[in-house]
Parts: C-alpha cells; structure tokens; sequence
C-alpha cells in the first residue's frame, strides 16, 4: 500500500513537473493562412513585438474572454502601441469556415491563423485555450502561459484580475525585467489531430 502511494507521488509530481514545463524556449517561425486565406508569416513582423493567443471557438474559456471583450480591449490597447496580436486555431476538430464567422461575431480586432495540422502549436508547445505567448523585438519569448490569473471568471466581472499578458507588455515596453515570465495556462487543452 505504502509502496502504491509512492508510486502514485512520484506520477503526479511527474506529471505536475511536464506541465509547468510546457511551451516553448525559442520562437518558432510559421506561416499560416488567416479566416481570410491570407498567408500571414511570423517574418511579416521583423522587430515589432507579438503576442500569439491559442484560441478555440468551442472551449469556454476563451468564449468568456470575447464576450465580455476583454480579450478584445486588451489586444486593441496593445495594437494602438504597434504590438502584432496574432490568434492561432490549432484544433482539428473546428471547422475553417468558423474562424471567420467567430472574428466577425467576437469583432476581433486581430486575425485567426488556420493551424488545425497542429504543428505550429505543437512546436510552441501550446497546451490550452487561451495559451498566451509574448514575443520581444528579437522575437524572445518574454511571457507564456495563462491569460490571467482568474480561471474561474470570479475575478474579471469585479475587475479585480491580473491580466498577465498586459502585465508583461507595460514591463517590456517599459524596459523593466519581466516579473512574472512563465504560468500555467488554464482552458480546455488543444485539440491536437492524432
């Protein structure tokens, strides 16, 4: 029995230990197409700073983002400063006609990249919807993981939620060191095609 529930420590920690470490160290380029068929190419924006969002039109999480536009007001806050927001679709399970018809809906001010062979995310890593990357001039990865810090949506209607990406964004344009670099994302997990 002891000897069980060592066993089962030592998974869970593993597990806990894979996941903390999820995403990736170094930029990956791509290109992809947009809900318009547009090729869009991370060498497209050579010097500006990025932010990637995984997004999934199914998965609650990112749904809660949109409508209450707050994905939306932070990505327009941060355009207006020259920051490339690119939303990724890595889901294979979600048809391509949707991410236009979400844009439109959603009124994203951002384009959707068409990812659903999965290998974009995959290369970054990208574990959930929302999965947050922020890239720096050079195209470093300065910040990855949650959105914010309220997964359950308590924190948002009472404006009382860190949001980590803006966070990241003011410190980087700031010149001040990232101080929280790395969080676990939180939302349903990329449906990845087998």
């Amino acid at each position: 029995m002891k000897k069980q529930f060592v066993v089962t420590a030592i998974v869970a920690v593993s597990v806990l230990m894979l996941g903390l470490r999820a995403g990736a160290d170094e930029v990956k380029g791509f290109t992809l197409n947009n809900q318009d068929g547009e090729e869009v190419s991370l060498s497209d924006f050579e010097g500006d700073v990025v932010v990637l969002e995984w997004t999934s039109w199914t998965c609650p999480w990112p749904r809660r983002h949109y409508q209450a536009e707050n994905m939306q007001s932070v990505a327009q806050k941060w355009m207006e400063k020259e920051v490339v927001w690119l939303a990724i679709n890595s889901n294979h399970n979600e048809p391509v006609e949707h991410d236009k018809v979400h844009v439109e809906k959603y009124n994203l001010p951002y384009p959707v990249l068409n990812d659903r062979t999965g290998e974009v995310g995959k290369a970054y890593g990208a574990t959930h919807t929302p999965h947050m990357f922020v890239l720096d001039e050079d195209h470093q990865i300065v910040y990855q993981g949650a959105i914010d810090d309220d997964r359950d949506g308590s924190k948002l209607a009472a404006g009382e939620d860190l949001n980590y990406v803006d966070q990241a964004l003011t410190e980087l344009f700031a010149d001040e060191e990232i101080s929280v670099p790395k969080t676990q994302a939180y939302g349903c997990t990329v449906k990845y095609a087998p």
